[in-house]
């Protein structure tokens, strides 16, 4: 029996030489290539809106350049933040995201304290996917066709006039305030839970003036039953050369405020996922098809290249701002 024993040791000294290197490498999960299962992209709004089309472009964009199945996922409710407060919750493993924008990811916070999270600090920014303004707008009963006619009617009759928004702390609302606060005037803000409750009053007479998407906004312009006056974009809109934006105006000179549509993830993504998602997101916005469906949705695809984690802070500050001038509160 002795002469088996040397083998048996160094099958036992071997045995144990794996058990040891196998515990020194990491788990089987983090070895594993990144994506390796389904990736959800949370929506905090309903199918068929702005954000909702964005965030299918972005799906249709990972599942290519990554090689993943992506799943959208609505959830609507608080102007996007249950989406962003789910996702903020989830684990940063680069399988839950978020299709958000600047409304949640800056402004909600601003106007509403009890808003749990704070998007500066639990969030990992990805990118910025697009671009998007709202169109000044006035209903069939003034007469108004142009910038100057609608800041000489303004000021000429102080508290006068109502302006809608899609809610208190929406875009449109921002962008209202910036003109209001730039232009030195006054128009009452009737704040509304949707788009179609909003264009039917403007259409009615009830409501004077509206910020709008262009998206919302062209069937009404098509059959002339609002008139756009102005686009909060630093240059015309694309589809709508003919609309001047807002800062062309003596009195608005400089004015520009534009909302943005972003991919995020919860706080602590680590820094490879988010340079793949983020090169892959770079990759996609850089092909003419995928450009060709945002701008036909009614957004200005982003580059890819930009800093998404500063133009939070700098929107921040903005939007504190008005939130301020104007005493924004929900």
């Amino acid at each position: 029996m002795s002469h088996r024993s040397p083998p048996v040791r160094r099958r036992l000294a071997l045995a144990v030489l794996g058990l040891a290197a196998a515990a020194s490498l990491p788990p089987v999960a983090a070895q594993t290539a990144y994506p390796a299962r389904p990736i959800r992209v949370v929506v905090g709004y309903a199918p068929g809106g702005s954000v909702d089309m964005v965030a299918r472009v972005v799906a249709d964009i990972l599942t290519a350049k990554l090689g993943a199945t992506v799943v959208v996922e609505n959830l609507a409710g608080a102007a996007g933040v249950v989406a962003a407060q789910r996702v903020v919750g989830s684990p940063a493993d680069g399988y839950t995201l978020l299709a958000g924008s600047s409304n949640e990811m800056v402004a909600t916070g601003l106007v509403n304290p009890a808003q749990k999270y704070d998007p500066q600090t639990d969030l990992t920014p990805v990118g910025v996917v697009a671009t998007a303004s709202v169109l000044l707008v006035a209903g069939p009963k003034l007469n108004v066709h142009t910038t100057d006619e609608f800041l000489t009617l303004l000021k000429r009759h102080p508290g006068k006039y109502s302006y809608g928004s899609s809610g208190v702390g929406s875009l449109q609302h921002f962008a209202a305030e910036l003109l209001k606060q730039r232009a030195g005037v006054f128009m009452t803000h009737i704040p509304y839970r949707g788009t179609a409750a909003l264009t039917s009053d403007l259409v009615g007479g009830s409501l004077d003036f509206a910020l709008v998407s262009p998206t919302a906004a062209a069937p009404f312009l098509q059959n002339q039953r609002f008139t756009a006056l102005g686009i909060t974009s630093a240059k015309r809109f694309p589809s709508l050369p003919q609309v001047p934006a807002l800062g062309e105006h003596p009195q608005l000179k400089g004015y520009e405020l534009s909302g943005w549509f972003a991919l995020a993830a919860p706080r602590g993504l680590p820094p490879e996922i988010t340079q793949r998602l983020n090169a892959a997101l770079k990759a996609g916005l850089a092909e003419p098809a995928y450009r060709r469906r945002l701008e036909e949705g009614g957004a200005i695809p982003a580059t890819g290249g930009e800093d998404l984690a500063r133009l939070m802070r700098e929107d921040a500050d903005k939007y504190r701002q008005l939130v301020k001038f104007a005493n924004m509160r929900e």
